[in-house]
């Protein structure tokens, strides 16, 4: 049996992404009966149900998608509910501080693989999760010294079984800096682009393909991302700081006219953009 703790976007895209791979059964924990009746009557799930030592104690695999401050004392909670030799990972989006947590929070029997989809929803809930938003996508691992290296196979096994195209392994730490610049960064740009608008404007009707991309994102899940950054908060200052700094030899290449500047940033932008799809 495998275990879903969070029946929301991602919680909910991994059943549907179990189901679609012919992996299961699933049981489905969540808080909310009406997610759970959903996924119950999607038949993406078997078994539904608040967390607890009954659901908990028939996984050998658990999948934890909840928020990142809830999953410490959701580990603490259940510490003696998970099956023997119960392997458990998560989906949260960031991983030093909670690497900082664990030790104690778990049996020694129990191994706990952090692992990052990088993939999701601007929208939340159930109703807007997809088997199909792992196709492609990128995974993350991330491996602390208590984990056994079994284990870590495991988790890598699924994420392709999922359909995830590259799965790579980071330190924490590491995890953490890329993640702010290539993942929390561009959420605070879009909010900043939207909010910087003039109201009253009819913007609307002066958008392209450029600002929907860009501002794709800024229909945000605030609860969720104000807790990701301020959990990551030197990281992602860091990245802030070095975007603000080319932000601003942009601006300075314009209120001084150097043309010429301004296209030598542009052709060191089109390199490295080359040099990312390569």
């Amino acid at each position: 049996m495998i275990g879903i703790v969070g029946l929301g976007v991602i919680g909910g895209s991994y059943a549907m992404a179990l189901k679609a791979a012919g992996l299961g059964p699933v049981a489905g924990m969540d808080v909310d009966r009406a997610a759970l009746d959903q996924a119950l009557a999607m038949g993406i799930i078997q078994q539904g149900g608040r967390p607890d030592k009954a659901l908990l104690g028939q996984c050998h695999l658990v999948i934890i998608a909840l928020y990142p401050a809830l999953v410490p004392g959701f580990l603490a909670e259940h510490r003696d509910h998970f099956r023997e030799n119960c392997l458990i990972t998560d989906a949260t989006g960031v991983k030093y501080q909670l690497s900082l947590k664990l030790e104690g929070l778990l049996r020694p029997d129990v191994d706990f693989v952090m692992g990052h989809p990088m993939a999701g929803r601007e929208k939340m809930g159930l109703a807007f999760a997809s088997a199909q938003v792992f196709q492609g996508a990128n995974y993350i691992l991330v491996p602390t010294p208590r984990n056994r290296e079994e284990n870590l196979r495991r988790v890598e096994a699924l994420a392709r079984a999922l359909g995830f195209a590259s799965v790579r392994r980071v330190d924490p730490q590491t995890h953490d800096q890329l993640i702010a610049y290539t993942s929390q960064l561009p959420h605070a740009m879009a909010v900043a682009l939207m909010n910087s608008d003039r109201p009253g404007r009819e913007t609307g009707r002066f958008i392209g393909d450029s600002y929907r991309d860009l501002t794709r994102i800024a229909r945000i899940n605030d609860k969720l991302w104000a807790e990701l950054f301020l959990e990551n908060k030197e990281a992602l200052l860091e990245a802030m700081d070095r975007f603000t700094q080319q932000l601003a030899l942009i601006r300075q290449a314009v209120a001084q006219e150097d043309e010429a500047a301004l296209r030598d940033l542009m052709r060191k932008s089109t390199r490295r953009r080359e040099a990312l799809d390569s």
